[in-house]
């Protein structure tokens, strides 16, 4: 049907009719035409060299899977009749039918003749993934009765551009991948399997071999793969600043952006600790710039600023690391205001003081990433944790005030839910000798993730789970928090006392295990 393909808005099916009509029109020699339908992986081994056609999803399917448990249903869309082969059927078929007599001056499909929709087919990729898959499918034709006229003004409009740019940008879509959604051409392959079928050549079904075309994406196609390359892209000769950068989170963060090629500031109160780790850093052949202050404090805030925009002429990123937790109950609390002041103070208009000072030359050079580290505890409302959680919700609230005033001046704002890390902050509670955490080093892996990806949020799967619980059934959630509270008990350092807390029992240890990263 060669000549009733005319009309061919799309560039790349453009070019390809017109070179076989150059072929069909100017070729003196025999010649034969193959036309295979969405070439994927190996249907043996998964490989692949390039990320195309339904590996434009794959990173959505991870998305959703790093959000959701694999037993959420969805609701999804259906689309057309996708029609995939594997490289190796494409290779036999080839050289199958270049060498049958008889065939020259012919055009042969070497498609699959029971291609899935689109929906199926991306439940076999979910499946493969261990991802959620959709359970119920709205019919993509149904857009096709909305006005195109309506369609191209809502398109138009600024909100809606932006939103399809970021997108397209954060999971790596192609502009146009949208209009092959409902993809509506079906292929006549049979003259091909008539000479391919009695050789033992046919197309694989795709619930045959997904597995391993997932399988080989995310081994060695995932863009998540060339993160340290990535990073260093981001901060090679950058200036960036980590307060709380002397221990813990901090350090292992500032250790691993100076290796990347960072002009690392690192700023503490404590001057022995920031010169214990600049030696650690020039052990390693590594620089770090160190300043004494207490973000706390006002005025020294301030003179850090100064200092650093006299030093470094500003930062390109900023990590308002630096923190401080109290693990209390609320009715141990009542005469113990200062509490919840001294934490407001560290956490969050220290934070805050800081990134105000450092933004005007971050605005001048329409470039800047402010990264605010919270917790866990935010979105999980962890109980003993009140004066704590609320400093970093407001440190959240504003950060999520500033993305939108800042977005486009050129500065990004990320907010990292911190789970549970074993520094010296919650040494002083022994019910997480035998919680789940983090190493610092693997806290770190968060924020260079954020450095990388900017992304306005980075959490863990347990976190976007308990964001979910909060939103469809909050009643549920305060349940299992108020057993959680009644389950463990009042660290002996809260009341004062110097005695360890009993060995935790069985069950303590089971929801230890089911909360991972909570705050107990």
């Amino acid at each position: 049907m060669f000549e009733e393909a005319t009309h061919l808005a799309h560039p790349y099916f453009a070019s390809k009719h017109e070179s076989e009509a150059i072929v069909r029109r100017e070729c003196t020699v025999p010649w034969r035409i193959y036309r295979p339908g969405l070439v994927v992986g190996d249907s043996t081994t998964g490989e692949m060299d390039k990320i195309d056609g339904p590996y434009y999803f794959f990173k959505l399917i991870q998305h959703v899977r790093n959000v959701l448990p694999q037993w959420v249903p969805l609701l999804g869309i259906e689309g057309g009749r996708i029609n995939l082969v594997p490289v190796d059927f494409v290779v036999a078929a080839f050289d199958h039918l270049a060498h049958a007599e008889g065939q020259d001056g012919k055009c042969f499909h070497l498609t699959d003749p029971s291609p899935l929709r689109l929906g199926e087919m991306l439940n076999l990729f979910a499946r493969a993934a261990h991802a959620p898959q959709m359970k119920a499918r709205v019919n993509a034709a149904l857009l096709g009765m909305i006005p195109q006229g309506f369609v191209g003004t809502l398109l138009a409009l600024t909100p809606v551009r932006r939103i399809r740019g970021l997108a397209v940008e954060q999971l790596g879509l192609p502009e146009d991948l949208l209009t092959f959604i409902n993809y509506p051409t079906r292929f006549d392959s049979r003259k091909a399997q008539a000479l391919l079928e009695p050789a033992g050549i046919t197309v694989p079904p795709l619930e045959s071999y997904a597995w391993r075309l997932w399988d080989y994406w995310e081994r060695h196609l995932d863009p998540d793969l060339h993160i340290e390359r990535s990073l260093r892209g981001r901060v090679a000769d950058r200036v960036v600043l980590i307060t709380g950068g002397s221990a813990g989170i901090g350090r292992a963060t500032a250790l691993r952006l100076a290796q990347a090629g960072a002009a690392v500031l690192i700023v503490a109160r404590d001057q022995v600790k920031l010169s214990a780790t600049q030696r650690d850093a020039e052990a390693q052949g590594l620089r770090l710039f160190t300043y004494k202050a207490d973000i706390a404090d006002g005025a020294q805030c301030a003179s850090l600023i100064a200092a650093v925009q006299a030093d470094h002429g500003g930062v390109d990123i900023l990590i308002n690391n630096a923190g401080h937790s109290i693990r209390r109950a609320i009715e141990h609390s009542y005469d113990r205001m200062h509490d919840f002041e001294r934490l407001m103070r560290v956490n969050y208009f220290g934070a805050v003081q800081l990134t105000m000072g450092l933004l005007p030359a971050m605005v001048k050079r329409r470039a800047g990433h402010v990264i605010s580290i919270s917790s866990l505890g935010v979105p999980t409302s962890a109980p003993r944790f009140s004066a704590y959680v609320a400093s970093k919700a407001a440190l959240e609230a504003w950060t999520r005030c500033a993305a939108a005033e800042y977005l486009d001046q050129g500065v990004v704002f990320t907010i990292v839910n911190m789970p549970l890390v074993r520094t010296a902050m919650i040494a002083p509670t022994d019910a997480y000798d035998n919680a789940p955490t983090l190493s610092p080093d693997a806290a770190a892996e968060m924020i260079v993730k954020a450095i990388v990806q900017r992304p306005a949020r980075v959490t863990t799967g347990f976190g976007n789970f308990a964001t979910f619980v909060q939103e469809v059934a909050p009643k549920l959630g305060q349940i299992i928090r108020n057993t959680a509270y009644h389950m463990f008990p009042e660290s002996a350092a809260s009341k004062g006392e110097d005695r360890k807390c009993a060995e935790p029992s069985a069950e303590q240890l089971i929801v230890a295990q089911l909360l991972p990263g909570f705050h107990l």
